[in-house]
């Protein structure tokens, strides 16, 4: 079963390489715990670096500044740290903070025009996370290969559909399949988008849980409890998005 998420694919290939190459080496396999732990840490770093900018930038052109130059910094980390199967803690802790930044100052611009938007999007996000969490531990849900391919083939129509629309959107001026801007009026494909975007995210928890629940029982090595934790943050930012994205529909 392959995740949805590049990220733990890529810890899933990697791992099976290193399980070939150290053989019958002693290794100090990672641990559920193990991947708890540096989420929440990452979480935390996530936050602390999004209330920076959320109190000290102003109210100028400065935000769209932070706003493009955390956006590009943000993907570049996620490209290397998931082509490379990077383990380091550095760069993905550095990826947090550049995360952080990012969602604190565009979490601000919408808080800014829907007073407590944010509130509700973070609600949301834990709350689907938890929510799919429970359901897969309960095996309500399980990870079947239908479910992978629904997962994956609707997650890449999505981003093939998000490239499409942007690139036009920069061509033509139009919005076009998503709003960009913060305010204005929206049809009802963006809150279609945006809604099969959230069950979709949703559901690719599961295979993620079952990733790193496998991973576990086949004795990765424990450094890779890092990368585990980098692509549930990636995920949780993806949702979190998502989330803000309708919210902002809702209230137009």
């Amino acid at each position: 079963m392959r995740s949805n998420n590049p990220v733990l694919n890529r810890l899933d290939e990697a791992g099976r390489v290193e399980a070939r190459v150290l053989g019958s080496r002693d290794v100090e396999p990672m641990t559920v715990d193990d991947v708890v732990v540096r989420t929440v840490g990452l979480l935390l770093v996530t936050g602390v670096a999004a209330a920076v900018p959320w109190a000290v930038i102003p109210d100028a052109v400065w935000l769209g500044a932070a706003l493009a130059g955390s956006a590009l910094a943000s993907i570049a980390l996620v490209l290397v740290i998931s082509l490379r199967g990077i383990t380091n803690p550095v760069p993905i802790v550095g990826y947090a903070i550049l995360q952080g930044l990012l969602l604190g100052v565009a979490s601000r611009t919408f808080e800014q025009v829907y007073p407590g938007i944010v509130v509700q999007a973070v609600a949301g996000t834990f709350g689907v996370f938890l929510g799919m969490a429970v359901l897969y531990r309960a095996r309500v849900i399980r990870a079947t290969p239908r479910l992978a391919r629904l997962v994956i083939g609707t997650l890449l129509g999505i981003a093939v559909l998000s490239v499409l629309n942007l690139v036009s959107y920069l061509i033509t001026g139009r919005p076009g399949l998503a709003g960009y801007s913060v305010s204005g009026e929206v049809g009802w494909v963006p809150y279609a988008i945006s809604v099969v975007a959230i069950i979709a995210g949703a559901f690719s928890f599961i295979l993620d849980f079952d990733l790193v629940e496998r991973s576990v029982r086949d004795g990765r090595a424990r450094r890779y409890a890092w990368l585990s934790a980098f692509g549930l943050l990636t995920g949780l930012v993806f949702l979190y998005w998502q989330l803000l994205r309708l919210l902002s529909y809702l209230r137009r």
